[in-house]
């Protein structure tokens, strides 16, 4: 009886929809086949990326290390290291280097890197409200630096775009990381210092078979400090990671800022302030 009354309902109502004109809600299934089918559909309207346009080892800039922990880098980089960190001060190319290095290596066909995955935690410096759009266009703005790095490594401006054409960059938030294994990979975890600790062990139980894995982060640069409910696991990552033979770190100074004197000066007298 009770499944009839259900039945009659439902056909009176779509027989009178001016009895109430309140809007049906969609299902979260229902949204999600939705942003799934607007993927396919802009993946199926990707225009294919003509040999002129394709991005190839020779087209990398040159960059040489600027300091003695730039060139620590460059040198444990090349040892083969595959757990590495890079931490310490904002403007010491932290990033450039990590990603520098990355496209290198997975742009030279004899080896077996097929990628840079770079993954980072989608957290703002200061909260900017609901952002529109699909998993992929949310995470857009996040992607900002590093179209601006490859811009500068490739010197030319839709770099970054055809490396990700060319699967050889992929850009996953630590929100969509969960089930996965990425194998033949370089993996650069930036932002680290921006990540809970569930966060960080989660991304690193992702590496798999032949990848190697490298994490950048400052904890001055904390954007978790405003949040009520979730606390950097950085620190706890550092020392756990610090008691493993397999980890290299390098530990930038201010000794090692690079992006120009204004900002090095500005940190050594906010060090000096205790900030």
């Amino acid at each position: 009886m009770a499944s009839t009354k259900r039945t009659k309902s439902v056909a009176l109502f779509n027989e009178h929809p001016q009895h109430d004109e309140r809007p049906q809600q969609k299902s979260g299934v229902q949204r999600r086949l939705e942003l799934i089918e607007s993927d396919e559909r802009k993946m199926q309207h990707q225009p294919v990326v003509s040999n002129a346009l394709k991005i190839k080892l020779e087209h990398l800039k040159t960059f040489s290390a600027l300091t003695d922990n730039q060139a620590k880098f460059f040198d444990v980089y090349k040892s083969g290291a595959y757990f590495m960190g890079l931490f310490g001060s904002a403007g010491v190319g932290k990033t450039f280097l990590a990603l520098y290095k990355a496209i290198e290596e997975v742009l030279d066909k004899s080896n077996s890197f097929k990628r840079v995955v770079i993954v980072r935690s989608c957290v703002p410096t200061r909260d900017v409200g609901f952002l529109p759009g699909s998993l992929e266009e949310k995470q857009e703005v996040y992607e900002m630096p590093y179209k601006e790095i490859c811009t500068t490594l490739f010197d030319r401006p839709d770099a970054y775009d055809r490396l990700k054409e060319q699967g050889y960059i992929k850009f996953i938030s630590t929100t969509a990381i969960r089930g996965i294994s990425i194998d033949d990979s370089v993996i650069l975890v930036d932002e680290s210092q921006s990540c809970t600790y569930h966060e960080l062990s989660t991304v690193i139980s992702r590496t798999g078979h032949r990848s190697k894995i490298i994490f950048c982060g400052d904890m001055r640069q904390n954007d978790l400090i405003k949040s009520k409910n979730d606390v950097s696991g950085f620190l706890e990552f550092q020392k756990i990671a610090r008691s493993m033979r397999e980890f290299s770190e390098v530990n930038f100074t201010t000794d090692d800022i690079v992006r120009s004197s204004l900002v090095r000066n500005w940190i050594i007298a906010a060090e000096s302030f205790g900030y």
